[in-house]
């Protein structure tokens, strides 16, 4: 199994974060993994995207260049990345910043009102979490837990209530697609 994943929004919206998670998990699982991440100059309100391989077995190269899953949290990335989605691959996108749908037939589709979720939650800063709980219970790309248990390393320090906010918003993520 090899899966190449692009995370893709604005700065500031956990983007980079969200690859990285990825790729912990993976290492946690034993699995190969490169992490590649992309951000323009302005790091709030700027673009962001990271690229994230996960595989079985050896990778040749850290470059996606037809991922196999996008997770899309605003409109400007659904416009820059859709048409890259290998055919048959997964999208992944936030509802709550997206107001138009996927224009592709040939991928598969999964809608997700992130921010709307994460609010709920206690804050919008967690709708990247929502958005890594519905694509790990979705795919089994990486088990839910071990993603949360990678939430104790790239967010160490930051406190029991916002590490309790970013769990509840993975298991709310992957609630919306069981």
């Amino acid at each position: 199994m090899t899966q190449r994943i692009r995370c893709a929004g604005f700065g500031g919206q956990g983007i980079v974060l969200m690859g990285r998670l990825i790729a912990h998990a993976a290492m946690v699982e034993d699995k190969h993994t490169t992490f590649f991440p992309q951000y323009g100059a302005a790091m709030r309100g700027g673009t962001a995207n990271c690229s994230v391989i996960v595989s079985d077995g050896a990778i040749a190269s850290p470059m996606v260049e037809e991922p196999d899953v996008v997770l899309i949290m605003n409109g400007p990335s659904l416009d820059k990345f859709e048409p890259t989605v290998k055919p048959g691959g997964w999208i992944f996108y936030n509802t709550s910043l997206i107001d138009r749908e996927v224009e592709r037939n040939d991928v598969n589709v999964v809608k997700i009102a992130a921010n709307d979720v994460a609010e709920e939650v206690g804050t919008s800063r967690a709708a990247n979490m929502v958005m890594l709980g519905a694509f790990s219970k979705k795919l089994g790309t990486l088990d839910l837990d071990t993603l949360m248990g990678s939430l104790d390393v790239q967010l160490y320090g930051k406190g029991d209530n916002v590490m309790e906010m970013n769990r509840e918003a993975m298991r709310r993520g992957a609630a919306l697609v069981e």
